[in-house]
């Protein structure tokens, strides 16, 4: 895992297209802003998780359309 330390209005860049920045820190919370292009999707990993495993049950599911 990489670590960075960033503040306010500054940014990191993942490959050429996405960038994430750091739009304000209060308390414990970071607000992050992600600019990345309409075909990647940008999911908080608690949505991530839970969108892959319902895509992972409906796979395993037989086909009862017969």
């Amino acid at each position: 895992m990489l670590v960075l330390a960033r503040n306010k209005d500054e940014s990191v860049m993942i490959g050429d297209d996405v960038e994430i920045t750091v739009l304000g820190v209060e308390g414990n919370t970071v607000k992050l802003g992600f600019s990345a292009p309409g075909d990647v999707p940008v999911y908080r990993s608690e949505l991530y998780v839970k969108v892959h495993r319902s895509k992972h049950t409906q796979a395993s599911e037989p086909d009862h359309a017969s």
